[in-house]
């Protein structure tokens, strides 16, 4: 029986060796981990990109939103005030003292032997600042109240008493301009008609009939216009 010697032997064991080598294995399984986390990392930082690209976007149409309320607020303020000047001035015409009124109502006015010689308005307006609506200690909100205007006005009635005994007649011409309907209403209750002064002294016109001449101070109501 002939014997074969195979001389290759030793190396294709060692060969074999080699291809069962356990640290080649781990490199392998090794570089695949790291392709792998390589890939898994490239996956995670696209979709960090994309959502980032996607919050600045929202942002971005956040603050745009956020300008456009700014502006609408600002606006719907200018409008709030300007419709407040106007409701103002609606009210403003609508309770303005007309002094048509006011000659129509003197002219009803009659006392024997009295004549108006002078009719002297005042009129001055005093500006208030507006109330904040403000929180009490029981939490209840009491509300404010917007700027007001308050109108003062006076009237000043220079007239001649003609009486017989000048100067009577001074307290009756007072009483009939705080009966008349028109003053009636807008006098003030409290001391509205008094006589500024005393009446002057006795005079006598060459030609005429003497009188005594005064003066009749009339405050009206304060009102807000």
């Amino acid at each position: 029986m002939p014997i074969r010697i195979n001389l290759l032997a030793e190396a294709i064991a060692e060969e074999d060796l080699r291809r069962r080598d356990p640290v080649k294995h781990a490199i392998y399984i090794g570089a695949f981990l790291v392709a792998l986390s390589l890939v898994w990392f490239s996956a995670i930082w696209t979709t960090y990109l994309v959502t980032k690209q996607s919050l600045n976007h929202t942002l971005a149409e956040i603050q745009t939103r956020t300008n456009d309320y700014a502006q609408v607020k600002t606006n719907l303020k200018k409008i709030g005030d300007i419709q407040q000047r106007l409701d103002a001035l609606d009210q403003y015409t609508a309770a303005r003292f007309l002094q048509g009124n006011l000659l129509n109502a003197m002219q009803q006015v009659y006392v024997p032997n009295v004549q108006l010689t002078r009719l002297r308005l005042d009129q001055t307006y005093t500006a208030g600042p507006a109330v904040p609506a403000k929180t009490n200690s029981s939490g209840g909100v009491v509300p404010g109240r917007p700027p007001a205007v308050t109108e003062h006005i006076m009237m000043f009635v220079d007239a001649k008493d003609f009486s017989p005994s000048a100067g009577d007649q001074v307290n009756h011409f007072r009483d009939a301009i705080a009966r008349q309907e028109f003053f009636k209403n807008v006098i003030n209750p409290t001391n509205g008609i008094r006589l500024a002064g005393a009446p002057s002294a006795l005079q006598t016109p060459p030609d005429g009939k003497s009188y005594v001449m005064f003066m009749l101070e009339c405050r009206f109501s304060e009102r807000n216009p």
